[in-house]
Protein backbone atom coordinates (compact mmCIF):
# COMPACT_ATOMS: atom_id res chain seq x y z
CA UNK A 1 0.00 0.00 0.00
CA UNK A 2 1.08 3.62 -0.90
CA UNK A 3 2.32 5.87 1.98
CA UNK A 4 0.42 9.09 2.40
CA UNK A 5 2.46 12.34 2.43
CA UNK A 6 1.42 15.52 3.87
CA UNK A 7 3.36 18.65 2.36
CA UNK A 8 2.52 22.05 4.23
CA UNK A 9 3.16 25.39 1.79
CA UNK A 10 3.96 22.64 -1.06
CA UNK A 11 2.99 24.91 -4.41
CA UNK A 12 6.96 26.37 -4.56
CA UNK A 13 10.21 26.04 -3.47
CA UNK A 14 11.07 23.75 -1.34
CA UNK A 15 7.59 22.45 -0.69
CA UNK A 16 7.39 21.72 -4.34
CA UNK A 17 10.51 19.97 -4.84
CA UNK A 18 9.40 18.02 -1.60
CA UNK A 19 6.12 17.10 -3.01
CA UNK A 20 6.97 16.21 -6.79
CA UNK A 21 9.91 13.80 -4.90
CA UNK A 22 7.24 11.88 -2.77
CA UNK A 23 5.02 11.89 -5.81
CA UNK A 24 7.17 9.06 -7.31
CA UNK A 25 6.76 6.45 -4.53
CA UNK A 26 4.02 8.34 -2.18
CA UNK A 27 0.10 9.74 -2.17
CA UNK A 28 0.79 13.21 -1.56
CA UNK A 29 -1.03 16.25 -0.46
CA UNK A 30 0.29 19.75 -0.56
CA UNK A 31 -1.41 22.99 1.00
CA UNK A 32 -1.25 26.45 -0.19
CA UNK A 33 -2.21 29.54 0.95
CA UNK A 34 -0.72 32.76 -1.60
CA UNK A 35 0.41 30.73 -4.71
CA UNK A 36 -1.71 28.60 -6.35
CA UNK A 37 -0.46 24.87 -7.28
CA UNK A 38 0.88 24.76 -10.35
CA UNK A 39 2.07 21.90 -12.76
CA UNK A 40 1.66 19.34 -9.91
CA UNK A 41 2.45 15.93 -10.34
CA UNK A 42 -1.07 13.59 -11.03
CA UNK A 43 -2.56 12.68 -8.10
CA UNK A 44 -1.57 15.31 -5.53
CA UNK A 45 -4.10 16.52 -3.71
CA UNK A 46 -4.22 20.69 -2.88
CA UNK A 47 -5.65 21.75 -0.09
CA UNK A 48 -5.80 26.11 0.07
CA UNK A 49 -5.43 26.69 3.69
CA UNK A 50 -4.42 29.23 6.20
CA UNK A 51 -2.28 28.27 8.74
CA UNK A 52 -3.10 31.31 10.74
CA UNK A 53 -6.37 29.78 11.44
CA UNK A 54 -6.94 27.20 14.53
CA UNK A 55 -9.18 25.49 12.21
CA UNK A 56 -7.33 24.68 9.22
CA UNK A 57 -5.38 21.60 10.95
CA UNK A 58 -8.71 20.12 11.14
CA UNK A 59 -9.76 20.97 7.48
CA UNK A 60 -6.22 19.46 6.05
CA UNK A 61 -6.40 16.45 7.59
CA UNK A 62 -10.15 16.17 7.40
CA UNK A 63 -9.33 16.50 3.70
CA UNK A 64 -6.20 14.28 3.43
CA UNK A 65 -7.60 11.17 5.37
CA UNK A 66 -10.76 11.53 2.90
CA UNK A 67 -8.76 11.20 0.04
CA UNK A 68 -6.28 8.96 0.65
CA UNK A 69 -8.22 6.67 4.09
CA UNK A 70 -4.47 7.16 5.30
CA UNK A 71 -1.63 9.39 6.31
CA UNK A 72 1.76 8.59 6.95
CA UNK A 73 4.23 11.40 6.81
CA UNK A 74 3.65 15.24 7.48
CA UNK A 75 6.29 17.67 6.32
CA UNK A 76 5.90 21.12 8.18
CA UNK A 77 7.51 23.43 5.13
CA UNK A 78 4.54 26.51 5.78
CA UNK A 79 7.03 29.14 7.41
CA UNK A 80 6.64 33.11 7.37
CA UNK A 81 10.03 35.24 7.21
CA UNK A 82 9.10 38.61 9.23
CA UNK A 83 11.36 41.40 9.99
CA UNK A 84 11.73 42.12 13.56
CA UNK A 85 14.02 45.41 13.57
CA UNK A 86 13.96 46.50 17.22
CA UNK A 87 13.19 50.07 17.09
CA UNK A 88 9.91 49.42 14.50
CA UNK A 89 9.23 46.29 16.16
CA UNK A 90 5.42 44.83 15.12
CA UNK A 91 4.17 42.96 17.79
CA UNK A 92 1.20 41.36 15.41
CA UNK A 93 3.31 40.36 12.64
CA UNK A 94 5.50 38.46 15.00
CA UNK A 95 2.75 37.27 16.55
CA UNK A 96 1.68 35.32 13.13
CA UNK A 97 4.60 34.36 12.46
CA UNK A 98 5.45 32.94 15.55
CA UNK A 99 2.09 30.95 15.55
CA UNK A 100 2.54 30.01 11.35
CA UNK A 101 5.88 28.66 12.26
CA UNK A 102 5.62 26.76 15.04
CA UNK A 103 2.15 26.70 16.92
CA UNK A 104 0.68 25.71 13.65
CA UNK A 105 2.36 22.66 13.74
CA UNK A 106 1.74 21.41 17.10
CA UNK A 107 -2.54 22.02 16.30
CA UNK A 108 -1.27 19.87 12.52
CA UNK A 109 0.37 17.20 14.63
CA UNK A 110 -2.35 17.48 17.67
CA UNK A 111 -5.15 16.63 14.89
CA UNK A 112 -3.06 14.11 12.67
CA UNK A 113 -2.02 11.92 15.86
CA UNK A 114 -5.22 9.83 15.93
CA UNK A 115 -4.62 8.87 12.50
CA UNK A 116 -0.68 8.13 12.04
CA UNK A 117 0.43 4.50 12.92
CA UNK A 118 3.43 3.13 14.23
CA UNK A 119 5.95 3.79 11.56
CA UNK A 120 4.68 7.46 10.70
CA UNK A 121 7.73 10.09 10.10
CA UNK A 122 7.29 14.00 11.03
CA UNK A 123 9.91 15.91 8.99
CA UNK A 124 10.01 19.58 10.54
CA UNK A 125 11.64 22.47 8.01
CA UNK A 126 13.96 24.45 10.20
CA UNK A 127 16.79 26.98 9.10
CA UNK A 128 20.48 27.77 9.66
CA UNK A 129 19.42 30.41 10.91
CA UNK A 130 18.38 28.41 14.27
CA UNK A 131 22.19 29.04 14.82
CA UNK A 132 23.40 31.36 12.93
CA UNK A 133 21.12 34.53 13.97
CA UNK A 134 19.77 36.55 11.21
CA UNK A 135 20.52 40.09 11.42
CA UNK A 136 17.04 41.94 10.94
CA UNK A 137 15.09 39.04 11.40
CA UNK A 138 15.97 37.66 14.86
CA UNK A 139 12.24 36.23 15.46
CA UNK A 140 12.58 34.35 12.20
CA UNK A 141 15.77 33.02 13.99
CA UNK A 142 14.60 32.45 17.01
CA UNK A 143 10.97 30.28 15.85
CA UNK A 144 13.07 28.26 13.71
CA UNK A 145 15.16 27.11 17.49
CA UNK A 146 11.87 26.63 18.56
CA UNK A 147 11.21 24.27 16.51
CA UNK A 148 14.78 22.19 16.84
CA UNK A 149 13.76 22.07 20.73
CA UNK A 150 9.96 21.09 19.46
CA UNK A 151 11.30 18.40 17.26
CA UNK A 152 13.28 16.69 19.78
CA UNK A 153 10.70 16.68 22.40
CA UNK A 154 7.59 15.10 19.86
CA UNK A 155 10.59 12.78 18.83
CA UNK A 156 10.46 12.10 23.03
CA UNK A 157 6.93 11.67 23.15
CA UNK A 158 6.00 9.76 20.30
CA UNK A 159 8.73 7.73 20.22
CA UNK A 160 6.70 5.02 22.26
CA UNK A 161 4.12 4.98 19.01
CA UNK A 162 7.19 3.99 17.35
CA UNK A 163 6.48 7.45 15.62
CA UNK A 164 9.37 9.18 14.42
CA UNK A 165 10.34 13.40 14.35
CA UNK A 166 13.11 15.02 12.70
CA UNK A 167 14.32 17.95 11.04
CA UNK A 168 15.79 19.30 8.08
CA UNK A 169 17.78 23.00 8.46
CA UNK A 170 18.33 24.04 4.89
CA UNK A 171 21.52 26.83 4.66
CA UNK A 172 21.29 29.27 1.76
CA UNK A 173 19.06 27.65 -1.22
CA UNK A 174 19.01 29.45 -4.69
CA UNK A 175 14.87 29.23 -5.47
CA UNK A 176 14.32 28.96 -9.28
CA UNK A 177 11.51 31.33 -8.55
CA UNK A 178 13.41 33.70 -7.30
CA UNK A 179 16.82 33.00 -8.28
CA UNK A 180 19.78 34.99 -5.85
CA UNK A 181 22.04 37.29 -8.09
CA UNK A 182 25.15 36.13 -8.99
CA UNK A 183 26.93 38.29 -6.42
CA UNK A 184 25.19 37.04 -3.62
CA UNK A 185 25.38 33.92 -4.48
CA UNK A 186 29.11 33.65 -4.80
CA UNK A 187 28.96 35.45 -1.43
CA UNK A 188 27.29 32.88 0.05
CA UNK A 189 28.87 29.77 -2.08
CA UNK A 190 32.55 31.21 -1.02
CA UNK A 191 30.99 30.61 2.63
CA UNK A 192 30.50 27.10 1.98
CA UNK A 193 33.03 23.66 2.24
CA UNK A 194 31.64 22.68 -0.86
CA UNK A 195 31.75 26.08 -2.57
CA UNK A 196 28.07 26.01 -3.88
CA UNK A 197 24.20 26.81 -2.48
CA UNK A 198 22.00 23.88 -1.60
CA UNK A 199 19.06 23.40 -4.18
CA UNK A 200 15.50 22.84 -3.48
CA UNK A 201 16.15 18.80 -4.82
CA UNK A 202 19.09 18.83 -2.25
CA UNK A 203 16.47 19.51 0.78
CA UNK A 204 13.67 17.40 -0.66
CA UNK A 205 15.92 14.39 -1.11
CA UNK A 206 17.16 14.73 2.84
CA UNK A 207 13.34 15.24 3.78
CA UNK A 208 12.48 11.65 1.33
CA UNK A 209 15.47 10.06 3.72
CA UNK A 210 14.41 11.04 7.17
CA UNK A 211 10.70 10.11 6.36
CA UNK A 212 11.68 6.42 5.10
CA UNK A 213 12.56 2.89 5.90
CA UNK A 214 16.51 3.61 5.82
CA UNK A 215 15.43 6.12 8.70
CA UNK A 216 14.18 3.61 10.60
CA UNK A 217 16.44 4.29 13.88
CA UNK A 218 16.45 8.25 13.71
CA UNK A 219 14.70 10.25 15.48
CA UNK A 220 15.16 13.76 17.52
CA UNK A 221 17.45 14.84 15.12
CA UNK A 222 18.49 17.83 13.13
CA UNK A 223 20.33 17.28 9.38
CA UNK A 224 21.92 20.31 8.20
CA UNK A 225 21.56 20.48 4.50
CA UNK A 226 24.14 23.65 3.76
CA UNK A 227 26.84 22.42 1.95
CA UNK A 228 29.07 23.12 5.19
CA UNK A 229 28.16 26.76 5.76
CA UNK A 230 30.43 28.24 7.47
CA UNK A 231 32.61 25.35 8.80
Amino acid sequence: MRRVALVTGGSRGIGRAIVQSFAREHDVASTWLTTPPAAMPDGVLTVKADLKDVSAAEEIVSAVVAQFGRLDVIVNNAAMVEASDVEGFDASAAAQMLHVNLLADQTLLARALPHLSPGSAIVNISSINAVLPPKGAALYGASKAAMNLWTRAMAKELGSREIRVNAVAPGAVNMPEEPQTEKLTKAFADETALGRLATPDDIARAVRFLSGDDASCITGEVLTVSGGYRL
